[in-house]
């Protein structure tokens, strides 16, 4: 059976410019993203990951080559129509959590459904219901600067699928975290994976985070090094 491509990244460059001087952080990148895989992107600090994730999030166009959200080329698109369909179809999660410090658990959560005109009922009936799965049904009214890291952390993987979005992208999702915390969100993310069918895409240096993905893409200089399956090549 054909596997349905999400995202396509053909023959991708990214580059930068200082004065006269040029920059390529990602040179000809060709990457298929697949429907139900837990992919990773991993790679040492300066491989072009964050510039990579800028791509697979679609929060970047390329200096050359095409990126493909489901078969639009996002460069014919809006970007008002880009930031629309990114909305609906990706979730994100970050390193830094980067929740509102003025907001609740709660308002940080549904927040991204303001942008989707969900109306208000269902937006915070939908935001309790996950900060419940999470865990963190006691803490809903809580400030970030009132929760730990792990709970911060929880409150954002709420935050990335209150739009019930087909593709989570995890950012150094651990990052931050001591071992026990990292591991409960790489445990949440493998069971979005598992057993509702997310396509996970997870952006690391920890080679130790490889073993839950099904795909990994090594990225180095820049270029993919070379794509293993479940640990092989």
């Amino acid at each position: 059976m054909t596997k349905k491509v999400l995202i396509k990244l053909k023959d991708v460059w990214k580059t930068y410019f200082m004065g006269d001087q040029k920059l390529d952080v990602l040179k000809g990148i060709n990457l298929d993203i697949y429907e139900k895989e837990f992919l990773a992107i991993l790679g040492p600090s300066g491989s072009g990951k964050s510039t990579m994730m800028n791509q697979v999030g679609i929060l970047d166009t390329p200096t050359r080559g095409k990126l493909y959200l489901e078969g639009h080329d996002i460069s014919k698109l809006t970007e008002s129509q880009v930031a629309q369909i990114r909305g609906k179809k990706i979730g994100f999660i970050f390193q830094q959590f980067n929740l509102i410090p003025t907001l609740s658990a709660l308002e940080n959560v549904t927040l991204p459904t303001i942008f989707q005109n969900m109306p208000e009922g269902k937006r915070i009936a939908r935001g309790e219901a996950l900060l419940q799965r999470v865990g963190l049904g006691d803490r809903m009214h809580h400030k970030p600067n009132e929760l730990s890291g792990g709970q911060q952390q929880r409150v954002a993987i709420a935050r990335a699928l209150v739009n019930n979005p087909e593709i989570i992208l995890a950012d150094e999702p651990t990052g931050n975290l001591d071992s026990i915390s990292g591991k409960q969100v790489m445990n949440m993310l493998t069971d979005l994976h598992s057993k509702e069918g997310k396509t996970i895409i997870l952006i690391t240096h920890d080679i130790q985070l490889v073993r839950y993905s099904s795909r990994t893409i090594y990225l180095l200089d820049g270029e993919v090094e070379k794509i293993t399956t479940n640990g092989k090549h």
